[in-house]
């Protein structure tokens, strides 16, 4: 057993969707959840600085103590997370756009993948593309995240908004959908009414599961009381955080 935190981090708050799963799959945890919400958002700006904002951000969380670093940005995943389990002692786990479940699925129709335009470009998920994507539509949303660091979750900006980055594809066979970036899962319900009929897939399970692996391998899971405490690094305060991830499922 480890009492010590679990640190997971993102650009914002897209990561609170993450780290409401790692909290019902591992409730004896306690989580130090920081958003880079000084630098967000991540998703236009060069890898080489994304990677340096990721590498600062994990280094704040190992400074705070914690066992283990969860990477709860798929943008800063693609950038960092091969760099950062290179560099520290500590497990290190990143997400990435579950493309591979939603082609293994084998669901006839196209598989749309909405993520970040740095994301879709970066290296990483490139050859995830190349091995799982023969039938993806690539989708980058510029400026869809920052309506979840709004907290406009169903509004009729946002409405808006999602159906001018979706209009080319009402006409295609959709029958999965792709959520790329953390923020997307806040957006469930305005995407699946435009796709009544799709799947969506969204990485946070699978890296829930990795970290629980790696935590029971080195024999420390905690012992609980669980616990979260949010963190940022911009001058607001953490009450965003807070109120989205107390937000029921139905929410969204």
């Amino acid at each position: 057993m480890d009492p010590r935190p679990i640190g997971v981090m993102d650009s914002g708050l897209g990561g609170i969707s993450v780290l409401r799963t790692l909290v019902k799959e591992l409730p004896d945890e306690s989580f130090f959840y920081l958003g880079d919400t000084q630098n967000a958002p991540y998703g236009d700006r060069p890898e080489a600085e994304i990677l340096e904002l990721t590498r600062n951000c994990v280094g704040k969380l190992v400074d705070m103590g914690v066992k283990a670093v969860c990477i709860a940005c798929n943008t800063a995943t693609s950038a960092a997370e091969e760099a950062l389990r290179a560099a520290l002692p500590i497990p290190v786990v990143g997400i990435e756009p579950a493309l591979k479940p939603a082609a293994l699925a084998g669901r006839p129709g196209k598989i749309l993948v909405m993520a970040t335009a740095a994301t879709i470009r970066q290296e990483k998920f490139q050859r995830l593309n190349a091995r799982y994507g023969e039938n993806a539509l690539l989708l980058p949303c510029p400026g869809l995240m920052e309506f979840v660091e709004r907290l406009e979750l169903d509004t009729p900006a946002l409405n808006a908004h999602l159906d001018k980055l979706l209009a080319p594809f009402r006409g295609e066979p959709i029958t999965s959908i792709v959520l790329g970036c953390t923020h997307y899962p806040f957006l469930n319900s305005a995407i699946t009414r435009r796709f009544p009929h799709a799947v969506l897939y969204e990485g946070g399970m699978i890296t829930t599961l990795k970290l629980k692996e790696k935590l029971t391998e080195r024999d420390a899971l905690g012992p609980g009381p669980g616990s979260v405490k949010f963190f940022t690094t911009g001058s607001e305060g953490t009450a965003a955080m807070e109120q989205l991830f107390a937000l029921p499922d139905s929410d969204f």
